[in-house]
């Protein structure tokens, strides 16, 4: 990505700096560019500022350039979650508004006055989107600038309804949002944490319990009493180490527990904020068309699909990792296995009321309601999306069993496409036509190298079920 950045990434050296003369124009991008190797990555100790804090930016530099200061603030907090996340993205695209590099050098402004353009600076990047913006209309027709910012419907929607409610609402609202936000993703993560530490310990259980049990039936088979003797010593030795791995595996269901019920508490402490507009895909809430869910939370901006998959019907929906799963129907839990098995690694089925059954696979955590004959609804959450067994990154593989269709061919899943995720195949398609900014989230994964047939106790990774 850096080699990549070092070619692309230019920055300019603004002719008119905020605080040194007038800012540059919306009616002509830049004409003068030159490489600035310092802003080829983040700075060591990037900018932290708070709501309160940016928001007289949002408000002076929308005033500059004729555009709502309210937008701004959405677009900054879809782009990068107010400087939190960034990147360089797996497009290119940097700094607290996200900008790809040459739209940087024919927008860029040097709003603080120090010399540099700088895309890292919160300053120097809201003053560029807004003169984007203004400069693809936004003193009209802020919802077509705001798409010429990123070509995506979805996108126009979610910053505009954001907009509304940073308009309305300010500071409170923006506290009551980030407040959710980090109640979950920590609660999220903990429940990650917690889990890994349960699959660790049960691994070390089973490893000594199959180990003991070996030494006793060796004991068993002895001719020498004296060899029996030794082997059973060893088997004690053994059994002292079991039971204390048992006591740490009891230790850490513990705190899964724990974690547990914090998530819990974090999405019904959320619950109320994913209903304001423009809020449900930030806060992951399950998105409903015609009594389906779409399975992944998050929205278009982070979950992507391709219309096929590698070598058989099936959908790889790409997401970060711990991403929220929910059930795509109602339904009854057919199987479910919350340690890693075979290819698919965890993951469960259910037969769902309209007569399909769907098979999920690769998450990272199972929650613990999902058991075989547990009855799921439409929007229950199941799970955390992951890359256990055969994955070559997080993304939740969903499919049909047997696998004799695309799940991504089925009336309901369409109906999501621009709203619950991108195709990431049409994605790299239109990139390559006409890109201004990054596709929040758009890029495709690697696809995964071909599966086998699972050695789990109900998937089948081939066409024809072998």
């Amino acid at each position: 990505m850096k080699r990549v950045l070092a070619v692309a990434l230019v920055a300019l050296v603004a002719a008119g700096a905020a605080s040194a003369g007038p800012l540059p124009s919306a009616g002509t991008p830049n004409l003068t560019t030159v490489l600035l190797p310092q802003l080829l990555a983040p700075p060591l100790a990037p900018q932290q500022l708070t709501f309160a804090q940016l928001q007289p930016v949002w408000q002076a530099a929308g005033a500059a350039y004729g555009v709502p200061w309210s937008v701004l603030a959405a677009i900054n907090k879809v782009e990068s979650n107010f400087g939190r996340n960034m990147g360089p993205s797996s497009a290119g695209a940097v700094g607290w508004m996200q900008f790809m590099p040459d739209t940087w050098a024919r927008w860029g402004v040097d709003a603080d006055g120090d010399g540099i353009a700088d895309p890292w600076n919160a300053q120097d990047a809201i003053y560029s989107a807004a003169r984007y913006l203004a400069a693809t209309g936004g003193t009209s027709d802020i919802a077509g600038a705001v798409f010429a910012y990123n070509h995506a419907q979805w996108y126009v929607d979610e910053v505009l309804q954001l907009a509304q409610q940073y308009a309305n609402g300010g500071v409170d609202f923006s506290t009551a949002l980030d407040g959710a936000q980090q109640q979950l993703d920590v609660a999220k993560q903990a429940v990650l944490d917690a889990n890994a530490r349960v699959l660790d310990a049960n691994a070390v259980v089973t490893s000594l319990q199959v180990r003991e049990n070996a030494l006793l039936a060796e004991a068993d088979r002895a001719q020498l009493f004296s060899d029996r003797l030794d082997t059973q010593k060893l088997a004690t030795i053994v059994d002292v180490r079991l039971r204390s791995a048992q006591a740490d595996a009891d230790a850490r269901r513990a705190e899964l527990r724990s974690a547990q019920d914090a998530l819990a508490a974090a999405r019904v402490s959320a619950a109320g904020a994913s209903f304001a507009p423009g809020t449900s895909s930030l806060l992951g809430a399950p998105s409903y068309s015609n009594g389906y869910v779409f399975p992944v939370a998050g929205g278009a901006g982070v979950v992507s699909v391709g219309h096929t998959h590698h070598d058989y019907p099936a959908a790889d929906i790409a997401a970060p990792e711990g991403t929220q799963l929910y059930a795509l129907s109602d339904g009854a839990v057919q199987q479910a296995w919350s340690v890693p098995s075979g290819n698919c690694g965890i993951g469960f089925t259910i037969a769902t009321t309209d007569g399909l059954t769907w098979t999920y696979c690769h998450m990272a955590y199972l929650e613990p309601a999902v058991v075989e004959g547990a009855q799921l609804t439409a929007g229950q959450p199941v799970g955390l999306v992951g890359h256990t067994g055969h994955a070559d990154g997080p993304h939740l593989h969903l499919q049909l069993q047997p696998a004799t269709a695309y799940p991504q061919d089925e009336p309901w899943f369409q109906s999501f496409a621009g709203t619950a995720f991108t195709w990431s195949d049409a994605v790299q398609s239109h990139a390559a036509a006409a890109p201004v900014f990054a596709v929040v989230g758009g890029s495709a994964e690697p696809a995964p190298r071909a599966l086998d047939s699972a050695s789990g106790p109900v998937i089948y990774f081939t066409a024809t079920g072998a």
